[in-house]
């Protein structure tokens, strides 16, 4: 994760962070890292991510299934059941209402000289 940001925050955020990139597209572990990162979000390493996708297929959130690779290792690919968007829309409002609380809090400190 970036260094500026808590490793708090991420770990409170990534269940959600990973089952919406996994809501966009099915995808596996490498690409999900990678959109995390392009996201800000730093880097996760996959002793971190995979055991939050257990959980979400655990839960019933996630499906998976294993993949022959062309030319390469085979690959485990997550899929968003609906159980899954249903989730993510209830925590996503969720989330959004506690920053948007947190915010009304916590000074803006970006713009001040």
């Amino acid at each position: 994760m970036d260094d500026d940001l808590p490793s708090e925050w991420l770990r409170a955020l990534l269940s959600l962070a990973v089952l919406s990139v996994v809501a966009q597209d099915e995808t596996y572990g490498y690409v999900i890292i990678q959109r995390l990162r392009s996201a800000g979000l730093g880097t996760v390493k996959g002793g971190t991510l995979y055991p939050v996708l257990n959980r979400l297929e655990s839960a019933g959130h996630v499906t998976s299934s294993w993949r022959e690779g062309v030319g390469g290792p085979g690959r485990k690919f997550f899929a968003v059941t609906e159980e899954g968007r249903t989730h993510l829309a209830e925590r996503s409002a969720a989330w959004h209402t506690f920053t948007d609380r947190a915010a009304s809090l916590v000074p803006d400190q970006r713009n001040r000289r």
